[in-house]
């Protein structure tokens, strides 16, 4: 029987680290449930193990006392690490630990799940440089920053990669439980779990819930102001030749210090800016997509539905009937 150690951080957790927990926990109790109704027998020993004999969480209202300390585990063959705080800038107290015994872990063949902002701590092993990896679309900014070596796709919902799995935030976790219980279980197992715990069993990006907001933390003026003056004139026609001139700069040098601090592109920026002006249109007035279209600066139909679909990963009609508030 195969072992699966859910982590449970004494320190810097946050709301969902208890959801994480809990989650994994009962899903893949059920998984290993329906394995014996199928006369497969359990798949997995599982156990909540950390570094203190009780961990406090929502400011103390509520605890989880880990069946087991990390020190106890020589080895294990699937790890779980929960959502911790967004505020994340290194491993404090008992979380040092645990960094340490994940490296060990991995080292001896043990697979790693991250969830949501557990990615900070898988991070801090080093495991992740050079790989990709998921967070939620909120923690991307602070991520890159510290870890720069590691490959950030925050649209995906799941990253699967070399027996390291990250994904998304919020409750998104569930859907990688569901996609760890199809790998080590069978897709009939997966299916019976999205049923029983009603989870959409193949959802593959989290783009549609990103609410785009311009990174401005990054201490390039320049940069900012340019920013501001695509978010101000965005539905109009912007030369991004002349934004360069109007500051000083040649086109090529404006490109590299814009993508050097935010990550996309002038284009790519204002296309985002236009996309989520979209957004929330579709989501709280009656116009149709030809309105909505012309109002945040696009003429052609294609073009809009092309760079809509490629920002958020749905059509515009798609997003509108998903998300409108008068339906």
């Amino acid at each position: 029987m195969r072992h699966l150690t859910i982590l449970v951080p004494d320190m810097q957790t946050g709301p969902n680290t208890l959801s994480c927990i809990i989650g994994s926990y009962h899903i893949f109790t059920e998984a290993n449930n329906y394995y014996e109704r199928l006369n497969k027998g359990k798949l997995f020993t599982i156990e909540l193990a950390g570094v203190s004999v009780q961990a406090d969480f929502v400011n103390g209202l509520l605890k989880v006392m880990p069946q087991t300390n990390i020190d106890a585990l020589s080895e294990t063959d699937l790890i779980i690490i929960p959502a911790i705080t967004a505020a994340f800038k290194k491993p404090e107290a008992g979380n040092v630990r645990l960094v340490d015994w994940i490296t060990k872990q991995y080292k001896k063949g043990a697979e790693v799940a991250s969830m949501c902002t557990g990615a900070y701590l898988l991070a801090a092993t080093g495991l992740l440089d050079r790989r990709s990896c998921s967070i939620h679309w909120n923690a991307a900014a602070n991520f890159e920053n510290l870890f720069p070596k590691v490959d950030l796709k925050a649209e995906k919902l799941i990253t699967d990669e070399q027996g390291i799995y990250t994904n998304g935030g919020g409750y998104s976790f569930l859907n990688l439980l569901l996609y760890l219980v199809e790998k080590y279980y069978d897709r009939q197992t997966a299916i019976y779990c999205s049923k029983i715990f009603q989870v959409d069993l193949d959802r593959q990006t989290q783009s549609d819930f990103v609410i785009f907001k311009g990174q401005k933390s990054h201490g390039d003026e320049v940069v900012v102001m340019a920013q501001e003056y695509i978010e101000k004139n965005f539905s109009g026609k912007i030369s991004m030749d002349e934004l360069s001139k109007k500051f000083s700069i040649g086109r090529r040098s404006f490109d590299r210090r814009f993508i050097k601090a935010t990550g996309n592109t002038p284009v790519e920026y204002w296309q985002r800016v236009r996309v989520e002006s979209a957004k929330r249109e579709f989501e709280t007035s009656r116009k149709t997509v030809n309105e909505v279209m012309y109002e945040v600066g696009y003429t052609d139909v294609k073009a809009f539905r092309e760079v809509f679909r490629k920002v958020t990963g749905v059509s515009p009609l798609g997003y509108k009937g998903k998300y409108n508030t008068f339906k």
